[in-house]
Formats: structure tokens, C-alpha cells, sequence
């Protein structure tokens, strides 16, 4: 039998990374009431002062270690077959701390879909002040900012000014291709027409990351654990979590109450009680799982695995939704510095890399992923508004009224849909990654870097799509709780034909970039490409391309969605999971559709207002 643990508290937290640690934090703050006791369980180890994790530029090394969850889809029908990599981080500060350190702001378009999906209360206008309160704003020096082009669009005002996590602009003077980055788009029409935290996500622009300006070092969800110790939060690692413990009593009408954890603590197994609620924040993969481990799913899987259903819910583990990524490495010219030599792991150019780092804070090591962006539509829709709406529209019904029944419409497509036919809504994010991206290295799909490279620098032009209208799932096939039994994944990549038609159209205007001054001047006519055949002509070129090379960029959400519950959703828009009392999901798998640009700012915003939710302030 478990033994009762010590760590009882009125909250407890199951997972320590991105959200969890926001809530922990927040939820602990002093104030005029009682502050609550808090346990936060988290599976991996404490980091959060590893070089391994603060220098920027090691981020591609800390995938496929100890430090991730090593998940990996099925096979995909749509993908040749190919398996992709998930990762998710395995250790305090979650995949917050493993990641490429982007801080894009998701647009105004998809937050307020989540309200108009059913979720009162949740439109940008509610969100856009947690994101301001989860980051400080570091504004470089003024002949920085007018480099990088930043000054014709900044607004401090509508940025944050004192939350824990820091957000600086990579992107440097010494860089040239910052610069010519954002002239080129300019010159084609698509400069960046606000801060895109003002809502209006357009055109192109250096964009933020999450590292310390002064200290050039990662600045992660870490910073809330610091905050959360200090107000007597007991933060537990190398805790894995096995399932959530529910009682029914006629108090709760006949609903299960969540009334503790079943947690592995240095190899005991102990039951971890909670006075007030279980806070569930352990991202898109592990909150479906431990849900399903505990009872709360699809009756029929649950009972063909002979675990006990607490709460029969088949939308555990459905609507799953993530990015899709690509793109092509050009030879840079002669003299362009890149990241190429580190990802080589080229021994001179890593010496002097991590002594430069070390004694100045400048060069390579600072450098995180991607610094510059642009938010585009598909060029071929492009006009004037009322030609785009009626275009892209038109375009997005011709396979939509095909495939859908009048009588049974899919909510989330209808949302996406509206989303991308209006007139200001981008349908990619195009990025440059100062190296080669080894996006087309069959045997590591889901690396985005670090195989099959190339001798000699190259600048990698890519895009994500910001939409999908392909959605998997993921669910358990055992019922043993053990870290060593993984559940499966089906991200069903491109099981809907629009998302290949709009990919490869995006795919082709990305292409196109390499052509265009002042960025050509930084990219050798006709010089090496990686892969060395990717040279595109057309849309089925295009849509080839695709199939062998599109990967995932490490945006899953949705599993479980905050939506009505007949509409597919598993938590109310208090994040309360239906059907029980005490039980909140806090993380990436309430989003209902999936924000547009990298997800990680969306999370942090989310976990902020959930604590304002619990502790009844909203």
C-alpha cells in the first residue's frame, strides 16, 4: 500500500514546468488572506543554474536526452510512414527550458475565437494583460532599434514592464541579415505594421526571445520556481506522477472529487493529499495520460484496458494540434557568419565560441533560434481586402463543403476557417535560422538541426503554418503508470488536403525569398542548397517537397480542450475538468484552436490568468 506523504497540501501541482511553475508562484504571493500550501511535483530534475540550460545557442543539444520526455508519433500515413520526434521537457522549468527561446505574440484573430467557441471570458482583450505580466520588456540602445527596424513599430506600453521572465531582441548590430531580413519584406509590401502585442500580428520584424539582456542567458519558468520557494512553495523533482485519486461522497451529488495524487518520490510510492484542488499542468502529451490513468476518458478504451471510469469522456486525448515546419538552407557568401561550425561541432570554432561567451557575453553562444520573423498570408490570395477575403474564402470552401456535413460541422474548422479568410490573417510564420536546418534527414525527421549538415555556412529560410485542419490525438495503451510505458501519438499530419495545399503555396513564396535584395546579396548565385535538391518549380515540386521534409515545431495542444463539453471539450472556462470537483487542467491542452506563431508566450499568458481564476479574482 501507498504511504500518506508529508507533502499534503491545499494545492497540489502536478508538473513543474511552464504553467505549473506560473501557478505555483502566483498562487503562493502573499496576501491579505491565509496564503495556501502548495506541493509542485515535477518528474525531472532542478536545472535551473546548468549552463547546459541558460547558454542560448545549447538548445538544439538538449533534445533526445534525459532532459526530454522522448516522445514519438506513429507512423504517418501522410508522411511516407515516417515517425516524428515529440519532445517535451523532462525536468523543472519544462520544454520552457529546452526550447528555442522564441516569444511571438499570437494575434488577436484566434484568442477571441477561443470565447466564440463557447468559452465566456477568454477574447484578447481578457488575455492580453497576463501576457504583459508574465515578462519585462529589455529595449536595446536606439541605434540598435532603428538597426533592426524595431523602432517603426515598438510600443512599450502595450509590452510588460514587471513580470519575471525577461524578453530581449536576439537580433544585433553586428548581424547584417537582421537588417536585410526586414528590408526585404518592406521593399515587397510586407513591413510590420504595429507591435504585434498590440494584436495585429503582419509583416516582418525582429522578434523577441526569452534571454536576459545584460546576462545573454536564458530566461525560462525557472524564475518562478526562485519566486515560488521563496514563498514557501514545496517544490518536489524527481517525482513522477502515476494517477490522480478521486472520492465520492453525497456531498458532491455524486461527482468524484479529486482528492489527492499517487506520486513515485526516490521509489516509494506515496499518496499526496490536497485539502483544496489537483492542478493538472503536464502538457499536451502527460495531461491526457494521467487523466485516462486515472479514470477520466473514453469508457470503452478505459475499460478494454481494465481501468476503473471515473468520468466517461472521449474527448481525452482528441484534438490534438500542432505546426507544421519546412523549409531550405542556402549557401551563405563568403564571410557571413552562422551557427553552422557549432552544429558541426567543429572543435576550434566551439573553443572560441564558449571563450567569447564566457568573457564578453557575445558571439554564437547568444544566439538562441529564430530572431527574425514575418506573419504572411499566401501571396497567390493577396490583394486588396476585399479581394483577399473573397479569394482565400472561396479557396478554403471548395474543400471545406466537401468534406463536411451540414448536419455535423466541425466548430474548430469553421473557426480556422473564418480566422484565415479574413483579410489581416496571416497563414504562416516565415522565420531565418542562421545555419543549416537538416529538415529533409529522413532517419531524424524531427531534428530540427544537428544531422546531415553540409561543410560551409548556410542561412535556412522556413516557415510555419499558423493554422491546421488535420488534428490527432494521443492515448494510453496500458494500464501501467510507469515512465517506461509511453502512450501513442497520431499527429495525423496532413490528413486534411487543404493543410498540403496551403502548405506547399507558402512553401513556394518562401522559396521565392531567396531571390529577393537586400537578402540576396547575403546568398551565393546559384550556390548549394541543403537538401541539394531542393530547388522548387512548382506546386507538385512543392507538395513533394513537403511530404519528404515537413516536421513538427513543438506546438502540440488541444488534447484537452477547454470547449463545451457536446462540442468536444474536456474543461469548462473556469479549466474545470467535467465531471468532477477539485480537478483543473492548467497548460497547452485547453487551447481549443492552436495560437498562431510559437506557442510559448500563450502558455505563460494562460497559466497567469488561471491563478487569477482560482484564487477567485475573476
Amino acid at each position: 500500500m501507498p504511504s500518506t506523504s508529508p507533502l499534503n497540501a491545499d494545492y497540489i501541482i502536478i508538473g513543474g514546468g511552464t504553467s505549473g511553475l506560473v501557478l505555483a508562484s502566483r498562487l503562493s504571493e502573499p496576501s491579505s488572506s491565509p496564503s495556501p500550501s502548495i506541493t509542485l511535483l515535477e518528474s525531472g530534475p532542478d536545472l535551473t543554474t546548468d549552463p547546459r540550460i541558460l547558454t542560448p545557442a545549447l538548445w538544439t543539444s538538449l533534445m533526445s536526452t534525459p532532459l526530454d520526455h522522448n516522445f514519438q508519433t506513429t507512423p504517418q500515413e501522410n508522411l511516407g510512414g515516417r515517425k516524428v520526434n515529440i519532445p517535451q521537457g523532462n525536468l523543472l522549468g519544462g520544454s520552457s527550458a529546452i526550447n528555442g527561446m522564441a516569444f511571438i505574440a499570437p494575434g488577436k484573430n484566434v484568442i477571441d475565437s477561443w470565447g466564440e467557441l463557447g468559452n465566456d471570458g477568454w477574447d484578447w482583450d481578457s488575455l492580453h494583460p497576463y501576457y504583459k505580466r508574465s515578462y519585462t520588456l529589455q529595449v536595446p540602445d536606439e541605434e540598435t532599434l532603428t538597426f533592426i527596424g524595431a523602432d517603426k513599430w515598438l510600443d512599450e506600453s502595450i509590452n510588460g514592464d514587471c513580470g519575471p521572465l525577461k524578453a530581449s531582441f536576439p537580433a544585433v548590430r553586428s548581424n547584417p541579415l537582421a537588417k536585410a531580413w526586414v528590408d526585404t519584406f518592406e521593399d515587397m509590401g510586407f513591413g510590420a505594421r504595429e507591435d504585434p502585442f498590440a494584436g495585429e500580428i503582419w509583416g516582418a520584424y525582429s522578434n523577441l526571445a526569452l534571454t536576459d539582456q545584460g546576462s545573454k542567458e536564458r530566461s525560462f519558468a525557472g524564475v518562478y520556481a526562485e519566486n515560488a520557494r521563496e514563498s514557501g512553495v514545496r517544490v518536489v523533482t524527481g517525482a513522477w506522477v502515476r494517477r490522480i485519486l478521486f472520492e465520492i461522497s453525497s456531498d458532491t451529488a455524486g461527482e468524484p472529487v479529486a482528492t489527492g495524487v499517487e506520486v513515485v518520490i526516490d521509489g516509494e510510492v506515496q499518496v499526496v493529499k490536497a485539502n483544496k484542488e489537483v492542478l493538472l499542468c503536464a502538457g499536451a502529451i502527460n495531461t491526457p495520460r494521467i487523466l485516462e490513468l486515472s479514470g477520466v476518458g473514453d469508457a470503452k478504451r478505459l475499460n478494454e484496458l481494465g481501468i476503473p471510469v471515473v468520468v466517461d469522456n472521449p474527448n481525452v486525448g482528441e484534438n490534438l494540434q500542432d505546426h507544421l515546419s519546412t523549409g531550405i538552407s542556402f549557401e551563405a557568401v563568403d564571410g557571413v557568419v552562422t551557427l553552422d561550425p557549432l552544429l558541426r561541432q567543429e572543435a576550434d570554432a566551439v573553443q572560441a565560441a564558449m571563450r567569447e561567451y564566457a568573457e564578453s557575453r557575445t558571439g554564437p553562444l547568444t544566439i538562441g533560434g529564430v530572431q527574425s520573423s514575418a506573419f504572411m498570408p499566401i501571396l497567390e490570395f493577396h490583394g486588396s481586402n476585399q479581394e483577399r477575403e473573397k479569394s482565400m474564402g472561396e479557396f478554403l470552401d471548395s474543400y471545406l463543403s466537401e468534406l463536411e456535413s451540414d448536419l455535423q460541422p466541425d466548430i474548430r474548422n469553421k473557426a480556422i476557417r473564418d480566422i484565415l479568410a479574413k483579410p489581416d490573417s496571416p497563414a504562416s510564420m516565415m522565420f531565418m535560422f542562421l545555419a543549416q536546418g537538416s529538415l529533409h534527414d529522413l532517419e531524424n525527421a524531427s531534428s530540427f538541426s544537428g544531422t546531415g549538415l553540409q561543410e560551409g555556412n548556410f542561412i535556412t529560410l522556413g516557415f510555419e503554418t499558423n493554422f491546421s485542419f488535420s488534428r490527432g490525438n494521443t492515448h494510453i495503451t496500458s494500464p501501467d503508470p510507469g515512465p517506461e510505458t509511453k502512450p501513442t501519438i497520431d499527429g495525423k499530419y496532413l490528413s486534411h488536403p487543404l493543410d498540403l495545399e496551403l502548405t506547399a503555396r507558402t512553401l513556394l513564396d518562401v522559396h521565392d525569398l531567396h531571390t529577393k535584395q537586400p537578402l540576396a546579396n547575403y546568398l551565393k548565385p546559384n550556390g548549394r542548397r541543403n537538401p541539394p535538391d531542393a530547388f522548387l518549380t512548382d506546386l507538385d515540386s512543392a507538395k513533394k517537397y513537403i511530404l519528404d521534409t515537413v516536421n513538427t515545431t513543438y506546438h502540440y495542444c488541444g488534447t484537452a480542450a477547454m470547449l463545451p463539453r457536446e462540442k468536444g471539450g474536456v474543461v469548462d472556462s473556469h479549466l474545470r475538468v467535467y465531471g468532477t470537483q477539485g480537478l483543473r487542467v492548467v497548460d497547452a491542452s485547453v487551447f481549443p484552436v492552436i495560437p498562431a506563431g510559437n506557442v510559448q508566450s500563450s502558455v505563460f499568458a494562460v497559466a497567469e490568468r488561471a491563478a487569477d481564476i482560482i484564487r477567485g479574482l475573476i
